[in-house]
């Protein structure tokens, strides 16, 4: 962790932040609980105070009873009745007690209809009651209450109108005041020289060709007569094509880092929405942001989300709003205005997927391609990520290096970060050796799980699978060099064995039976010694299933089938439904990789046979050590008959060297039932156990 500057002091001494003061703003949240009040308040008045509907029965009761006071009657259809308030403590009005009507107003109202048929009535029902306790009507005429009538009828309307305009802006966005007509304005984050970007090529690590060409983009933007005095045109756009994790959004950021320009930022999703029309619009209204700001560069991150080749999967007759922003955005990349100064980058890991007319010269010029970082720049990412880390005195870059073939700049990343986790969880001031050997392990075979519980006969079955991968790698020429093996549950694997393959550029065919020999060492070690085997080489299954089908009908290094291959690099076959070739060719191909898959497996079968009692050895020091290493392996084996490689020996002794002393055996399960048949009984019989492979 970085220590506070001098600025930064603290206790009794030390001057008080002369921070503003936080200023009380207008939260959106008023509005709701002034709602939630205006509906509370119209609910009460109108319950307070309001006459209760009655019926003529009860009517006719109330008057028989002489309950009534008066009654008034309202342009003659409407009759308020008062009751005596002697009267209210009666059953009948104990609802009319609990409304708390106020004295002076009325508790019952009724319709009079026919007013002459209501006043006979009235005399009818009161004739048997003596003159004084007759109740005469009061007619009068009134206009309508229009206070009333506005609080009860058209203020909640107002205010449900009110609230549904305030929503809308919020939907809106905050930009240019939030209206919801602003749904159709670019969301590019802009980034200039009030917020300019501070990542620069120092930065980026591992990418020294993608930079050379970026860089000639950077000097046009920085100086462009020197390339327009010769009559040179700068591409329009820029492509960065890569696996995920290599630092492709990086890149862009160092781009405007480096010209020092406006830079717009956004992804491909943001274009898209459910309304029709507002991608285009959208794509419109970021390219005149954009000759606003000229020279100015435009960053697309995933531009796959818009930019997929057109015409596929569409309904007939439907409209595709992802079409329609695509198509503005080719017109704005090469339409007939002009958008010099203008230069666009995108990012994807799927270029196979996109439009042709979105790659051609003139739009995207240049596809630059970011591969994974080699040795040298695996290095120079630890550098990198390694800065602000208080790391221990035998920290060997180089070595961590060559520990991680095939990872990505994400990848070195996150080594670095859960080095530092493991640190501090075991209480260490600073990280060491260790700590990245166990993150390097965390990141490639996952969590270490000490408390899940093994037999002892899973535990056996494991270790002589671990040991058969182990015994057959060791013995095949172009097997990747061994660096440990271990039967420690990590993740959902139940054992692994570690390699440190040869980082090439090709691969022969031999090179590709080898490995799959040696992932099959581990099946093959069950049958020769327990003459069964288990689920526990789903993953080998799978490994070697995926190699032989591309031997055979992609790579074209099989004999029968010749020199063909059915792979599209255009993505095309993905779409259609039938296959490149015939069901005949389609029985081959099955029939080659299945002799392929024996093959290999026989192969491996008759190298542990012909080494079993070594083999054995080897399955019983990792059942008793858990952890083996490549000296152990040499030990029993013998030197390996090959040439080998120095790199693997430095890995390896670096790996035993701050592991073998810190790893200790897990507890052991408790004692399983010996099968009274003498047989081991190999776990996984109902092929629902996870796969105890890894092969790294």
């Amino acid at each position: 962790m970085s220590e506070l500057g001098n600025n930064n002091q603290k206790g009794p001494g030390a001057p008080k932040p002369q921070g503003k003061k936080p200023k009380l703003g207008f939260s959106g949240y008023w509005i709701y609980g002034l709602v939630l009040l205006i509906f509370a308040g119209v609910y009460l008045f109108s319950k307070t105070g309001t006459p209760d509907n009655t019926n003529p029965k009860l009517f006719d009761q109330m008057l028989a009873m002489g309950d009534v006071e008066k009654i008034q009657v309202i342009n003659e259809n409407t009759a308020y009745i008062y009751i005596k308030q002697d009267r209210l403590g009666k059953d009948i009005y104990k609802d009319i007690k609990a409304r708390n009507i106020p004295n002076g107003q009325p508790q019952f109202q009724m319709e009079t209809g026919p007013i002459e048929l209501f006043l006979k009535k009235m005399e009818e029902t009161q004739a048997a009651l003596p003159a004084e306790e007759k109740v005469q009507v009061d007619f009068k005429t009134d206009k309508d209450n229009w206070l009333n009538s506005f609080i009860i009828f058209v203020l909640p309307l107002l205010v449900m109108v009110g609230l549904w305009m305030f929503l809308m802006r919020r939907m809106g966005g905050g930009g240019a005041g939030g209206q919801i007509f602003n749904i159709g304005k670019s969301r590019a984050k802009l980034f200039d020289k009030d917020a300019q970007v501070s990542v620069n090529f120092n930065d980026v690590a591992g990418l020294d060709e993608a930079k050379v060409e970026l860089q000639e983009i950077v000097e046009f933007l920085k100086n462009p007569k020197k390339y327009t005095n010769l009559g040179g045109k700068i591409p329009k756009g820029a492509l960065l094509v890569g696996s995920p994790g290599t630092g492709k959004t990086l890149l862009a950021k160092a781009v405007a880092g480096e010209a020092k320009v406006p830079f717009f930022s956004l992804s491909g999703s943001d274009f898209v929405e459910m309304f029709v029309g507002v991608g285009a619009s959208r794509v419109r209204d970021l390219f005149r942001q954009a000759k606003e700001k000229a020279p100015c560069i435009v960053f697309i991150d995933e531009i796959d989300a818009i930019g997929r080749a057109r015409g596929r999967g569409v309904i007939q007759g439907a409209n595709d709003e992802r079409e329609n922003t695509l198509n503005q955005l080719l017109t704005e990349m090469d339409g007939f205005e002009s958008n010099s100064g203008v230069i666009i980058l995108a990012a994807t890991n799927r270029v196979d997927v996109l439009d042709k007319a979105l790659i051609r010269p003139g739009r995207f010029d240049r596809q630059i391609m970011v591969d994974l970082p080699d040795l040298i720049g695996r290095k120079h990412i630890f550098q990198v990520h390694m800065k602000g880390k208080k790391l221990a005195p035998n920290i060997d870059v180089e070595l961590l290096a060559k520990q991680t073939p095939g990872f990505s700049g994400a990848d070195i990343a996150n080594v670095c970060n859960e080095a530092a986790l493991i640190a501090a969880r075991k209480n260490k001031q600073e990280i060491d050796r260790s700590d990245f050997n166990d993150a390097i392990d965390r990141v490639i075979g996952g969590l270490e799980k000490k408390n899940r519980i093994v037999t002892p006969i899973e535990k056996k079955v494991i270790a002589f699978h671990e040991a058969g991968h182990a015994t057959v790698s060791w013995l095949l020429r172009y097997a990747s060099p061994l660096v440990k093996v271990t039967i420690v549950p990590r993740g959902q694997s139940l054992g692994a064995a570690w390699y440190l393959p040869e980082e090439r550029m090709i691969t022969t065919k031999e090179q590709l039976l080898d490995e799959m020999t040696a992932a099959l060492g581990g099946r093959a070690a069950e049958e020769v010694i327990f003459q069964k085997v288990s689920t526990g080489a789903l993953s080998d299954l799978e490994k070697i299933t995926k190699q032989a089908y591309a031997m055979v009908s992609i790579f074209g290094l099989n004999e029968k089938l010749g020199n063909l291959s059915y792979y599209d690099s255009s993505g095309q076959q993905d779409y259609t439904f039938s296959k490149p070739y015939s069901n005949k060719t389609a029985e081959l191909i099955d029939e080659e990789v299945k002799k392929l898959s024996d093959f290999c497996y026989e192969r491996a079968k008759h190298l542990l046979e012909e080494n079993k009692e070594k083999l054995t050895k080897l399955a019983e020091r990792l059942m008793e050590r858990e952890v083996i290493f490549r000296e152990d392996v040499e030990e029993i084996l013998g030197v390996r008959p090959f040439e080998d490689d120095e790199r693997a020996k430095e890995v390896a002794e670096a790996v035993r060297s701050t592991m073998q002393t810190q790893h200790t055996p897990s507890e052991q399960a408790p004692a399983a039932p010996e099968n009274p048949s003498g047989e081991v009984e190999t776990p996984g019989t109902t092929g629902t156990d996870k796969p105890h492979d890894t092969n790294s």
